[in-house]
């Protein structure tokens, strides 16, 4: 769909060299786009347009419990984290993207709903966003890990 976000980050060259960790038939992972809340905060969409799990094939939805357990374990083992929120709300894009979110035990702004306070002072301005530097060396460390992950499916 020529409209949607999410769509376009998928066919976009420059969004796929920059944030694009691997992709498979039906799933692509890729970290936040500038400005990213944190490093590590990763996205994990549907590859065809959809807008949540009530959509999804028999393949998809036999599909989808292991692929998120695969970002969720890329997630942790990049970031060190303790936790992973997965959350997906679908309104900013109805293209389903599950955001993979670090929680990290030693820093409150990741806590519960606190996260979500981070993620709009980010989005406007208020806080300081992950270091694009730190993103680009989390995205190429994160694709031979991916593609490892998801081999052993």
């Amino acid at each position: 769909m020529q409209s949607c976000g999410v769509c376009h980050h998928h066919s976009d060259p420059e969004q796929r060299r920059l944030y694009e960790i691997g992709r498979d038939a039906r799933w692509l992972l890729r970290h936040h786009p500038d400005p990213a809340p944190l490093p590590g905060w990763l996205l994990l969409d549907a590859l065809r347009h959809l807008g949540g799990p009530l959509e999804f094939t028999a393949q998809e939805a036999a599909e989808w419990g292991r692929v998120v357990q695969h970002g969720s374990q890329l997630v942790q083992q990049l970031s060190g984290c303790e936790r992973v929120y997965a959350i997906a709300f679908g309104e900013g894009a109805r293209h389903l993207h599950l955001h993979l979110i670090p929680r990290f035990a030693a820093d409150p702004d990741t806590e519960a709903w606190r996260v979500a306070d981070l993620y709009r002072a980010v989005a406007q301005g208020r806080a300081a966003a992950a270091d694009p530097a730190a993103v680009a060396a989390l995205v190429e460390r994160g694709r031979p890990l991916w593609s490892h992950l998801r081999s052993q499916s």
